[in-house]
């Protein structure tokens, strides 16, 4: 994670310097929806065994719930200055699901997220829900929250580019946290229904990028944004609205 965050950020002050070429506007609506997974994409945790956390585990929790939370807010965010369909869909309906699925491993667990020195400290909603916009318990992603911010408020072509670079950095994240969930199903299915939903959101600013002419979509940005191995939901059409995952 650390290397992706240290490339993204090289490829974000580079892309600043040299300057988005376009300032072209898209309302059209490439957002594929999630498929819906148990309904809503909810989980009912009492079929799951609680199977004890390792301390990799409990950071992989506290990581992916300040990772989800970075995903909506910086949409939002950049949404009020550059308006786009799939910023808003993508940040209002699924990253808002993701946030209450890993929220809710995080309350049956019992843990604290906001002090990572101390998972024994008890879980609070309250806590949470007042931690202000574009603030993390983590420095690296608040650091990235604003390196993404400074960049895509330059233009709907930066803003929608920001979206591939997040997604990206969120699959490449769930990857590696799947690989150390082995043994608990709640966390597996949990990260799995994230990384899908993560998919159809590349896609979706990929087709974004694309209305706009700029033809290689998010591998506009180079080789570590360039995913056609991603899982493409052509059922979605790309004129969804981010229907919860």
């Amino acid at each position: 994670m650390r290397d992706l965050i240290k490339l993204l950020l090289v490829t974000v002050t580079t892309m600043v310097l040299v300057g988005c070429s376009s300032s072209n506007s898209s309302n059209v609506d490439n957002t594929v929806p999630d498929s819906p997974t148990g309904g809503n994409g909810a989980i009912d945790l009492t079929n799951y065994e609680k199977v004890p956390l390792s301390e990799e585990q409990k950071y992989s929790l506290a990581y992916m719930w300040h990772e989800e939370k970075l995903a909506k807010e910086i949409y939002l965010e950049l949404n009020k200055i550059n308006p786009a369909k799939q910023l808003e869909n993508i940040a209002n309906n699924a990253e808002v699901m993701h946030i209450e699925l890993v929220q809710n491993l995080v309350e049956w667990y019992d843990i604290n997220i906001t002090n990572l020195a101390n998972y024994e400290i008890r879980y609070s909603a309250a806590e949470l829900a007042n931690m202000p916009v574009g603030k993390f318990a983590v420095p690296e992603i608040e650091d990235l929250y604003n390196t993404l911010y400074d960049y895509g408020r330059v233009s709907t072509q930066a803003s929608l580019e920001v979206g591939c670079m997040v997604e990206v950095t969120d699959i490449t994240d769930l990857d590696k946290y799947i690989a150390g969930a082995s043994g608990n199903q709640a966390m597996l299915d949990t990260f799995n229904i994230l990384r899908d939903g993560s998919y159809n959101h590349y896609w979706s600013f990929d087709s974004g990028l694309k209305n706009m002419g700029i033809a290689d979509g998010c591998c506009s940005l180079g080789a570590e944004y360039c995913h056609p191995e991603y899982p493409n939901n052509e059922n979605g059409g790309g004129n969804g609205n981010g229907n919860r995952r």
